[in-house]
């Protein structure tokens, strides 16, 4: 029997975290579920974890890399190894709240969208909850809806584990994972552009773990936060190769880009000190290379101030600001 849904699961060094993962989404008793479980030559013992869920429940099967692939390659793997109609990306240190797994399956057979955007919120250690989408961001449409009815869309969580995605489509327009950090951003979009039809489901179906640890990207001091660059490169590109089919949400995609690598550079656990000038003057060569002849929506107060000053490729001005508001605690 061919599953509906195939939920591909990343696995790198995180045995702490994976029977949650595991154990959550093998909850409801249903046989349209799959779970690809890959094992990304992971050195703790997740893999021996893997292999015993695979023993204990048909659903879950196991591939072992030979190779360390990181988090795209993993994914990618997974995804060419999937059966299911329709793909789920989760990540192994996360989890999904009960019930998600039926929602998702029953709200695909009543639409069969080619995407289907959940609701999320992240967890954190000390037990804080945050919602991941603003109030009717998600709200229910009367039929599934394309992207030109809601280019908002564009501004929510980039993360695939949002999104249940009808395998087809990936074959279709043969999106897959780019290498590098924030892979999500050159995926998601592409997404939502992409879609014939999206639905979205207004019910928490991720936890996303906010770790406390050096775990996450968004935790470790790298020039590999550079990367962002190429991932939006990649984005652009692909918008530049379909003109004019994807040129009306130019402006919404600049406006994602520059605010994200705001919370790039100003974030003190991302970008190293000595790097982050030469971080700002390449998004602002972004900024002028990309800005859409028409404009885009400016946002207003001290983000929008931020927008100018990179606009300008003023660092001396934005290092000033950044500096006064982490003195009164407000962030980057």
């Amino acid at each position: 029997m061919t599953p509906t849904l195939s939920v591909v699961v990343p696995v790198y060094a995180v045995e702490q975290f994976l029977p949650a993962c595991l154990d959550s989404l093998l909850a409801e008793p249903t046989t349209e579920l799959e779970i690809v479980a890959v094992d990304d030559r992971s050195p703790d013992g997740s893999p021996a974890l893997l292999d015993a869920y695979a023993e204990r429940d048909r659903r879950v099967r196991v591939l072992h890399l030979a190779e360390n692939a990181g988090l795209s390659g993993a994914r990618n793997a997974g995804l060419a190894q999937a059966r299911g109609r329709y793909v789920w990306f989760v990540d192994a240190d996360d989890w999904v709240p009960a019930g998600s797994v039926g929602a998702v399956l029953a709200r695909l057979a009543e639409t069969e969208p080619d995407v289907l955007v959940v609701d999320h919120q992240e967890v954190f250690d000390d037990g804080r909850v945050l919602p991941g989408t603003p109030p009717g961001a998600l709200a229910r449409p009367p039929a599934p809806i394309t992207l030109a009815d809601r280019p908002a869309l564009l501004r929510l969580a980039q993360s695939a584990c949002t999104k249940v995605v009808r395998r087809r489509l990936l074959d279709r327009i043969g999106l897959r994972f780019a290498p590098g950090w924030y892979e999500d951003v050159s995926y998601s979009h592409a997404l939502l552009m992409a879609a014939g039809s999206i639905d979205l489901l207004d019910r928490v179906c991720y936890c996303y773990r906010q770790r406390g640890d050096v775990g996450a990207i968004t935790k470790t001091p790298s020039r590999r936060h550079f990367e962002v660059f190429d991932q939006y490169e990649r984005l652009f590109d692909l918008v530049d190769a379909a003109a004019p089919r994807y040129d009306r949400f130019r402006a919404d995609l600049f406006r994602v880009m520059i605010d994200h690598y705001l919370v790039i550079v100003g974030n003190e656990r991302r970008v190293p000190p000595d790097l982050r000038e030469s971080f700002f003057h390449r998004m602002a060569g972004d900024y002028r290379r990309r800005l859409p002849a028409d404009g885009y929506p400016l946002p207003g107060g001290v983000a929008g101030l931020k927008h100018r000053l990179v606009a300008r490729d003023d660092w001396r001005s934005y290092a000033g600001l950044r500096a006064v508001y982490r003195r009164l605690g407000r962030g980057g």
